[in-house]
């Protein structure tokens, strides 16, 4: 059963805690894609959350109430998923004692979308992102206006990103090797010729294309900051086939947080 956030009685989230948790444990942090199944990345990660000692939270961002969290509710059609998100978390941290002031995230297709792009909007909050099988991505490009690039209107968003500080976070992109289908039953995934042109075709070019250019920013500021990408095997554009077949769990938290534990 989700919890609900106080003062919010309409915004669920799931939570575990580890037994014998101590305090200043670990948060790692899952969102969903426009699926919604929120329960589902909660119930598949627990068995990890546990064996790593690891506070788990998976927030459900209703479709009504953010009908583009993917872009962190910048368009302003609905409310901010990353305002609500931080107030989760110092719930999460009171409740728990675990450290929140900074987070391990991993997101799934929209979540994926997600998950990079509250990374750069909030990198000093991050110790590393994981992301999965995302429609599209924002490049470390200044030049380009959000959700493309950085450029933003920081008077109307709030959000200024500085492209150096975003650069030190860990990042890591993961695609079924089978996730091949775009056209309008896949419309997350921005099919346009100046992203197509700018990104691939497909989810695994688009992954592998961010995340070399995730490097090469990184690089041209002296950064060794590590990069990972990976493609899944058996595995399609599906949540439950990446975690079963393609064994994502263990590759995100691996590359997140170390080898498990003895």
């Amino acid at each position: 059963m989700p919890r609900y956030l106080a003062g919010g009685p309409d915004q669920p989230y799931f939570l575990y805690i580890p037994p014998h948790h101590q305090r200043g444990a670990p948060v790692f942090v899952t969102i969903h894609g426009i699926s919604r199944n929120a329960e589902e990345h909660a119930r598949r990660f627990k068995r990890l959350a546990k064996q790593y000692g690891v506070v788990l939270v998976a927030p459900l961002f209703s479709k009504e109430q953010f009908p583009d969290y993917q872009q962190l509710g910048l368009s302003g059609k609905g409310k901010r998923p990353d305002q609500v998100l931080h107030a989760m978390l110092k719930e999460v941290s009171g409740l728990t004692g675990a450290e929140v002031r900074q987070v391990y995230l991993f997101g799934y297709s929209g979540g994926g979308q997600f998950v990079h792009r509250y990374a750069m909007a909030y990198p000093k909050q991050v110790a590393g992102a994981a992301i999965g099988a995302a429609g599209w991505y924002t490049f470390p490009d200044p030049d380009a206006r959000f959700p493309r690039g950085l450029k933003t209107r920081s008077k109307q968003s709030g959000l200024r990103f500085k492209l150096k500080t975003i650069l030190k976070v860990p990042m890591a992109a993961y695609v079924g090797e089978r996730d091949v289908r775009r056209g309008p039953e896949r419309p997350e995934m921005k099919q346009s010729t100046t992203v197509d042109s700018q990104q691939g075709l497909m989810r695994v070019e688009r992954g592998q294309r961010w995340i070399e250019a995730m490097r090469a920013a990184a690089a041209s500021h002296g950064l060794p900051t590590p990069y990972a990408y990976e493609v899944l095997p058996h595995a399609s554009h599906s949540f439950k086939a990446s975690m079963k077949r393609g064994h994502l769990g263990q590759r995100v938290f691996e590359f997140l947080i170390g080898p498990p534990p003895t």
